[in-house]
Order: C-alpha cells, then structure tokens, then sequence
C-alpha cells in the first residue's frame, strides 16, 4: 500500500490526495504535524533522496532559519534539522515498495 507523507492543509498534498482519491488508489495518509516523523524513516530518505531533494528552500520556514542552520553540509545535519522542522520536507513524500516520489507530479504518481 502507498503511504503519503505531509501536511493536510499544504496545497501540493491537497492534489496529490485529490488525484489518489480520483484514481481509486488506496492510500495511508500520515501527518508530520499530527503523527510525528520517525527518525528512522527520515534518514533513510536522506540516505536514499540527498537531503537536497527533501528540504524546501522555498518555505517560510527555511527562510526563517539561521544562516548557521541552513549552512548544510551533511546528511546527518540535514536530518537533525528536518527533525526538528519538518515543514522544511517537500511535499508529499509518497512511498510504496521502497520506491520513494518527492512533490506531485501525476506523471510519476501514474507509474508509482
């Protein structure tokens, strides 16, 4: 079964649970927010993805980080600092079958 990642109230994760819900494909819907991250679960995407393909340079909370913390040099770093601001992920993280999709694209949910 797929597992999608994110933030109810984000707009990207609104149209990837639209599209899933559209398409008839089961889903579990897991919250940061309200569910908490794993530490696990989220160094095992940084190892997999690089931190640069998880963490949203675009979001309010990145902008409202320290230059100190955004000076990111490791995957370790990277984790720490997505585990302590996990509205810094890009959104969704969609996973079914140690396959991994970051964001929404209906090309690649098609595939998924």
């Amino acid at each position: 079964m797929l597992t999608l990642y994110g933030i109810k109230n984000c707009d990207t994760v609104k149209k990837a649970r639209r599209w899933l819900e559209d398409h008839g494909v089961e889903y579990q819907f897991h919250d940061f927010r309200q569910d908490g991250l794993d530490k696990k679960l989220l160094t095992s995407w940084v190892d997999t993805l690089g931190w640069e393909t998880l963490v949203n340079k675009r979001s309010t909370t990145w902008r409202n980080l320290s230059d100190k913390d955004k000076a990111i040099s490791t995957n370790q770093q990277a984790s720490k600092l997505l585990l302590a601001n996990p509205t810094l992920i890009k959104r969704p993280v969609a996973e079914k079958n140690k396959t991994l999709l970051v964001g929404f694209k209906e090309s690649e949910f098609k595939q998924l």
